[in-house]
């Protein structure tokens, strides 16, 4: 009997302890792989959460610095049109933190992609940031050419043909606007709308062209001035060509398709 009681004492033992056969072996198994899916599912919501993070931070540098290439592009055209040198001078002085924010979206962009490997929106979010943030630099860059001239004009008297100047302008600045505002909002047809504006902006710079051109053939001491507002102008209408390149990327990531060169994507322009 004593083996028996033993043997089953023993049985009895491994019982209690989970180790054998039984209600609590089965529950300390259950409840130990409970608790790795639940620490894999922490892990897993913690990654989820610093990502979204990063996506929000990127997005708040990118539009940090589309205000700022935005203010530029508006006190350059104002520099221009009031002979403003004061204007000008804090164009120059803004291009500085323009570029450092570039470089600073870049590695945050680039940090993303290497530690969470996103996909699918997250992913086109990332590229589209990175292609909008070098076309804004550029913006940047292009307002301080703009300022550069405006103070060339400074000492020079208005002409008339800076009339049809702010016309262009401003719609170039709509179509940065628009174009920055279909990113936050990820409003395709917005972006669509800015796409829509880039044959008037080239009909307004032909036609500030040709009033420049007359303006100077009229006295050749007009020539110095006229040239420095005809570079203006080229330079507002590449302005809309990077708002054009924006609105394209706000495509490529709300709806996932290449509308660049008009190839790609035909039926989806046709929209």
């Amino acid at each position: 009997m004593m083996p028996k009681s033993s043997a089953g004492g023993t049985r009895l033992a491994r019982f209690a302890n989970g180790k054998g056969p039984g209600w609590p072996g089965l529950v300390r198994r259950f409840t130990t792989g409970l608790e790795i899916n639940l620490g894999q599912a922490c892990a897993t919501l913690n990654k989820v959460s610093k990502l979204l993070d990063s996506l929000d931070l990127l997005k708040t540098k990118l539009l940090e610095m589309g205000s700022l290439v935005e203010g530029a592009i508006e006190r350059s055209i104002g520099a221009v049109v009031k002979r403003d040198q004061s204007a000008a001078q804090e164009v120059l002085a803004a291009e500085a933190r323009i570029n450092a924010i570039e470089l600073e979206i870049d590695a945050l962009a680039i940090e993303l992609l290497a530690l969470h490997q996103p996909m699918a929106s997250n992913l086109r979010f990332i590229i589209a940031v990175l292609k909008i943030n070098t076309d804004l630099e550029r913006m940047g860059d292009l307002a301080a050419t703009i300022a550069h001239n405006a103070r060339s004009l400074v000492d020079t008297p208005a002409i008339e043909p800076t009339v049809d100047i702010p016309l262009i302008a401003g719609l170039a600045q709509s179509m940065v606007r628009k174009s920055l505002d279909a990113f936050v909002s990820a409003d395709a047809d917005l972006a669509l709308s800015v796409l829509a504006s880039d044959d008037a902006v080239d009909s307004l710079r032909t036609a500030c062209y040709h009033q420049l051109v007359t303006f100077m053939r009229k006295d050749p001491r007009n020539v110095t001035s006229g040239l420095s507002l005809l570079a203006v102008t080229r330079t507002i209408e590449r302005l809309a060509d990077h708002s054009t390149n924006i609105a394209e990327d706000v495509l490529f990531f709300v709806k996932g398709v290449d509308v660049r060169h008009h190839l790609g994507a035909p039926s989806f322009l046709d929209h």
